[in-house]
């Protein structure tokens, strides 16, 4: 089985809101597929110790060698985010980071389409983000970014169990005076223009591998 198209989620939260829209656009390709969530594996951080020059493989000793492969065997990818503290989350940013040993002379990601999933609270956080990302995977991987997504998200506060007691609650420093009753969990389905555009994403990634594969 060849997978089409590889989604990779940044999100730790178990079926998280990003983890379902990556996989909203998998499902509506109509192609093979494989999602993987990055918490679940070791992939460190870029240790630019430049040992990926001769051949474009990293040498460190986590997992990101073997999902290199996936990534490079796949003709898509779908990433997904999300934005803690103003900024794209720790696990994608070192996806993207070690995406410099595949750049190295022969660029091995250069043409393969791509879409980005972001969550956030803010639209200006979210906005830099995107953008910063779209400059990455079209500028500096030359892969083709056929769409983006942006998600509301939902404040940690509402689930950790400290409710309105806690002084450092992001509810008052986002809603003002409003309470944890108040504010309703946001699910990505709820918000149907971002869930629709995901299936129309999905469906151009599988035309367009479908149209490549007839042409060969």
């Amino acid at each position: 089985m060849t997978i089409e198209i590889l989604g990779i989620s940044g999100s730790p939260i178990k079926n998280s809101n990003t983890d379902r829209l990556v996989k909203a656009i998998l499902d509506t390709a109509g192609v093979e597929s494989e999602f993987i969530k990055l918490s679940k594996m070791n992939v460190r951080p870029c240790l630019a110790c430049k040992k990926c020059v001769p051949d474009n493989i990293c040498k460190q000793t986590d997992d990101f060698p073997g999902l290199a492969e996936k990534i490079k065997s796949a003709k898509a990818i779908v990433i997904g985010a999300y934005t803690p503290y103003g900024q794209i989350d720790g696990f994608t940013k070192a996806l993207l980071e070690r995406f410099w040993s595949l750049r190295h002379v022969n660029n091995l990601l250069e043409g393969k389409l791509c879409a980005t999933v972001l969550t956030g609270l803010m639209p200006d956080v979210v906005d830099s983000v995107n953008q910063a990302m779209a400059t990455e995977l079209k500028e500096y991987e030359r892969m083709e970014l056929v769409g983006q997504l942006s998600i509301q998200g939902n404040l940690p506060c509402l689930s950790c169990g400290q409710g309105d007691d806690c002084q450092m609650s992001a509810v008052t420093l986002m809603y003002g005076t409003a309470n944890t009753s108040d504010i309703g969990y946001s699910r990505v389905e709820s918000q149907k223009d971002v869930w629709n555009q995901a299936a129309q994403i999905g469906q151009l990634m599988g035309n367009r591998l479908q149209k490549k594969e007839m042409m060969k």
